[in-house]
């Protein structure tokens, strides 16, 4: 999921350029892009989406952001939009384990209502000082919880903070990264607003991917490219991986726990992170 490119759920005539467009992953939304008085009508065209053939083949991660927990709005997006063809359910404003455990509630009635035979997995938005403090508690509030998603605009503007202060920025992705590594699960990057800005977001993106983030949001479709350059891995990423791979299949052969590859003392932190890598260049395509 290098890439995930953000879809206003009132927006349907864009839902199927969205599905024949390149991101890997789509976050149908419903919550800040779709005012007040449109959310019914949203959610309605967003079903009708679902439960299309269309939907139901894509090869793509389908996601749906839904309003949070403590609107009028949750529950009846949650029985709208939890249908075969969804991957993930992504929770906003979750500051409290109890959230956690109420959206888990809810997202059940309706798979079973809706005749989902899959289990639905949940990305938790970290978007407010006290959910970034308590973040590693709420990735492992529940098995349901796949990962948390940093968000800096909801984050930052309410306290003063600049968007675009590079200390910042690298200390939220950090700790965020911390919190999952802590919980088990993956972190993954919010938006970048200035869409025309493509070498702040490819910038941003370098840095979330070097801090161990699987990929960043979309708002537009030309970042979408630029997310899928950066987390993808090059050639010197995979050949090394293979190295480390196969270092490690002779040092295990003559018993020896550490060794060195390219000049470097590679154990076995290195070698998942090696075999990580190959996997994602599997997925890919990139090696057999």
């Amino acid at each position: 999921m290098r890439s995930k490119l953000f879809v206003p759920g009132s927006r349907p005539e864009l839902f199927d350029k969205a599905l024949a467009g390149d991101a890997d992953a789509l976050s149908f939304d419903l919550e800040d892009s779709v005012v007040e008085d449109r959310k019914a009508e949203a959610r309605q065209a967003l079903r009708t989406l679902l439960q299309s053939p269309a939907a139901q083949a894509s090869s793509k991660t389908l996601i749906v952001r839904v309003n949070a927990i403590d609107t009028p709005h949750f529950a009846q997006d949650v029985q709208a939009v939890v249908q075969p063809a969804v991957a993930l359910l992504n929770l906003p404003k979750a500051e409290r384990v109890q959230d956690v455990l109420q959206a888990v509630e809810v997202l059940e009635r309706a798979e079973r209502s809706n005749a989902v035979t899959h289990s639905l997995q949940l990305l938790l938005n970290i978007e407010t000082p006290r959910a970034l403090r308590h973040a590693a508690e709420l990735g492992a509030a529940h098995p349901r919880v796949a990962g948390l998603q940093l968000g800096l605009g909801d984050l930052f503007e309410p306290l003063g903070i600049s968007r675009r202060e590079p200390q910042a920025v690298a200390q939220a992705m950090y700790t965020l990264r911390m919190a999952a590594g802590e919980a088990g699960v993956y972190a993954y990057d919010g938006a970048f607003a200035d869409f025309r800005d493509a070498d702040g977001y490819r910038a941003e993106a370098a840095l979330a991917r070097r801090l161990g983030y699987i990929g960043k949001s979309c708002i537009h479709p030309s970042q979408v490219p630029l997310a899928n350059e950066t987390f993808r891995p090059d050639e010197q990423d995979i050949a090394h991986a293979l190295r480390v791979v196969q270092a490690a299949q002779a040092a295990m052969s003559d018993g020896t726990g550490a060794f060195v590859v390219d000049g470097r003392m590679v154990d076995r932190p290195f070698v998942q992170r090696a075999h990580d890598v190959l996997a994602l260049a599997r997925r890919l395509n990139l090696v057999p």
